[in-house]
């Protein structure tokens, strides 16, 4: 069993724990966030195509399509 810990100790292990933590500079930010918004433009692009298709493929095999 884990020994009991104060809630004096525990705000000081936590504020230790947060002096430890390095923070991506601003640049570093902005990179990751562009590389986040290219990865989801492609694959709602991806997504689209494949629904498009998706849609296509059933209005040609039952014939619902003009």
């Amino acid at each position: 069993m884990a020994a009991k810990t104060s809630p004096g100790q525990f705000i000081r292990q936590v504020r230790r724990e947060f002096a430890r933590v390095t923070w991506p500079s601003r640049k570093e930010t902005l990179i990751s966030t562009g590389m986040v918004m290219v990865s989801v433009f492609l694959a709602a692009a991806f997504f689209m195509l494949v629904d498009q298709f998706l849609a296509w493929s059933v209005k040609l095999a039952f014939g619902l399509g003009g």
